[in-house]
């Protein structure tokens, strides 16, 4: 009879087989009643899955972020339904989760509307207050495939005919409503309260163009009415901060559609975009890094002997020359920098080799992925490959990720996580270099003491890699810089130094990108500052405003006193009420606002407003750059 051995290593006996959400009872009534789900050894399960034998069991609820995702599961089998009950004709395809939610593909052979949006999570509401058990069945194959197509679920029957004959296959029945599903999800509709459906969109079968777009319901799904009322207020703060709407109102850049993925800079964005650049390389060369430069358009032999033309083939833009030469602009620097690297003999003396490169890169997005800033085709990477001994690898690591903390810190990102995604089924490299490449990285974030989340399988073809996600001013997450290690393209390159033993050693190659894409960084710091920069980023950081035209002469020799400091500083002398110009300014932003009339010309001084209203009086030129020098010293500073 089982032993069942909690979370807490509490251990319940039972003198028979008892299903999960039997356990549950016995462990409590309240614990019961919250009940999702349970977790079996590691493996989600549903209330009803019986334990007959020794078992480390967990209790699921709402509390756990496996329980959300199980409500999230369970409202797209909802929403499913819902879907079927109100238009029967249409066919139903997958349901899965997303972050913050779910969806579900329908066919059907009209469009579904905003009004149907509202009569479907109506229904839903209403499915989810009958209470209806839901409970798992396990079919034989054949039989699932006989029983969809004779209810005209074409969808269905193509799925489950694609798992090898002989195997069971499991379905979740809720009422009338039976779907293919490995489950686990909620014991019946009445655990599902709080939702709400969000759009519609079009989505292709099976994710290729070829075949019928089908329509893509998307639905949120919360534990707490109060979660679901944040995030619908997120929502809105984020469409307030888009990049897109903010980059015309404060005239940074713009896109045209003779260029898709490119972006046009304005001379304000230009300056963002190479006050990052020459921010990074002040970092960069503080580290003992070099910057260098190399082409952006190589011959497909370097990319066949990378390894790109056979795993990212798809993802260039190519050309061919009159003499029948094949050349690629390149969609990353990677391959520029081992060819720069084996430009002579290195001595061990040299390394660690630190190659920082700006470099432009091209890669083919399908146009329906292009999203502003964040989802181009033209970029640029600020690019780093460190090569160094295996001895200084973890080291190296250490730095890396040390120089990249204090980097986002600046930008005023204090959460950071990290991601160490390990080897893919699509690699290059033996298991041995992979072991050592996965382990040098997990020893430099153990040594640092900085906590990481394991995403197996996610590594790049060539090698492991950190990820670090930056949670911004409203709570999203954003995944920017990256770290790989890698013997893999130094052993496809053959490259070697020189050891103290005069012997031909292989180096290790570190890829490192800390913004990842600039054009991305940028669009993430607009929404991230609400288009508000801080004073050391601000295209502009001040304009300077007369009260009337008796102040005009002062009001430019201030404005040219503090360009001479160093500052970025425009004026506004129109014959305009002052309160209109401030209005007018406010819209634009700026970190302060300037003004000066009689008073302040005899005193000398200037009257100074913060963005966001704040007055701080008459100052002084000297005191009011002392602040700011202290305030850009501080980097992020206040907003």
């Amino acid at each position: 009879m089982p032993n069942i051995t909690l979370p807490d290593g509490a251990v319940r006996d039972f003198d028979h087989p008892v299903t999960v959400g039997e356990a549950a009872a016995a462990i409590g009534a309240g614990l019961a009643k919250a009940a999702l789900a349970g977790k079996v050894d590691g493996r989600l399960v549903d209330l009803s899955y019986r334990i007959d034998a020794d078992a480390a069991v967990a209790i699921i609820t709402d509390k756990n972020s496996e329980g959300l995702d199980i409500l999230r599961h369970s409202c797209a089998h909802l929403l499913a339904h819902a879907v079927k009950e109100l238009f029967p004709d249409a066919q139903v395809t997958i349901g899965p989760v997303i972050d913050s939610g779910f969806y579900y593909d329908f066919s059907y052979d009209r469009p579904f509307t905003p009004d149907d949006l509202a009569l479907i999570e109506a229904r839903m509401g209403e499915i989810a207050r009958r209470d209806l058990p839901v409970t798992r069945e396990v079919w034989p194959r054949d039989k699932a495939v006989g029983f969809f197509r004779s209810i005209g679920e074409h969808y269905k029957a193509e799925i489950i005919d694609a798992i090898p004959v002989g195997e069971d296959v499991s379905l979740y029945r809720q009422g009338d409503f039976v779907d293919l599903c490995r489950g686990p999800h909620v014991p019946s509709t009445g655990k599902l309260k709080v939702f709400k459906l969000m759009k519609v969109a079009g989505a292709y079968w099976r994710g290729d163009s070829k075949n019928e777009m089908l329509q893509r319901i998307y639905g949120t799904a919360w534990a707490k009415k109060e979660d679901l009322d944040a995030y619908l207020g997120m929502l809105e703060e984020a469409e307030k901060r888009d990049h897109r709407r903010l980059g015309q109102q404060l005239d940074l850049f713009h896109f045209e559609e003779f260029a898709p993925g490119s972006v046009f800079w304005h001379p304000k964005g230009w300056f963002l975009f190479r006050q990052l650049i020459a921010y990074m390389r002040a970092c960069q060369e503080e580290a003992g890094y070099v910057e260098v430069n190399t082409p952006d358009v190589m011959d497909r032999v370097l990319w066949e002997t990378s390894g790109h033309w056979f795993n990212y083939r798809e993802n260039m833009f190519t050309t061919q020359t009159e003499d029948e030469r094949v050349f690629a602009l390149k969609p990353m620097n990677c391959p520029g920098a081992l060819a720069m690297y084996a430009h002579g003999l290195r001595s061990y003396r040299d390394l660690p080799l630190r190659m920082a490169e700006f470099g432009k890169v091209h890669r083919y997005e399908p146009s329906g992925a292009l999203h502003g800033l964040l989802r181009v085709r033209h970029f640029t990477q600020d690019d780093a490959h460190v090569f160094c001994a295996e001895e200084q690898m973890e080291a190296e690591c250490r730095d890396v990720v040390q120089l990249i903390f204090r980097i986002y810190k600046d930008f005023g990102f204090e959460d950071v996580r990290v991601k160490l995604s390990t080897r893919p089924d699509n690699r290059i490299g033996s298991d041995a270099v992979w072991d050592r490449l996965e382990g040098a990285l997990a020893q430099a974030l153990a040594h640092m003491g900085v906590p990481y989340a394991l995403f197996p399988g996610e590594g790049a073809f060539y090698g492991p890699k950190l990820e670090f996600v930056l949670r911004d001013a409203i709570g999203r997450d954003w995944q920017c810089g990256t770290l790989q290690v890698d013997m893999n393209l130094p052993e496809r390159f053959d490259i070697h130094y020189v050891d103290s033993g005069n012997q031909h050693r292989r180096p290790v190659m570190l890829h490192r990108a800390l913004f990842g894409s600039l054009e991305r960084f940028v669009g993430i710091l607009i929404e991230h500052y609400a288009g508000a920069f801080p004073l050391w980023l601000a295209p502009v950081q001040a304009v300077v405003m007369n009260i009337s035209e008796g102040q005009a002469g002062y009001a430019a020799d201030v404005a040219r006193r503090l360009q001479n400091a160093g500052f970025r500083i425009e004026t506004d002398l129109r014959n305009e009420k002052i309160n209109y110009k401030i209005r007018e300014h406010s819209v634009h932003k700026l970190p302060y606002q300037i003004v000066v009339g009689d008073r302040e010309k005899a005193g000398g001084k200037v009257a100074v407003r913060v963005r966001g209203g704040q007055d701080l009086g008459q100052l002084s030129l000297d005191s009011l750059i002392g602040r700011w020098l202290r305030e850009i010293e501080a980097k992020a500073g206040p907003v």
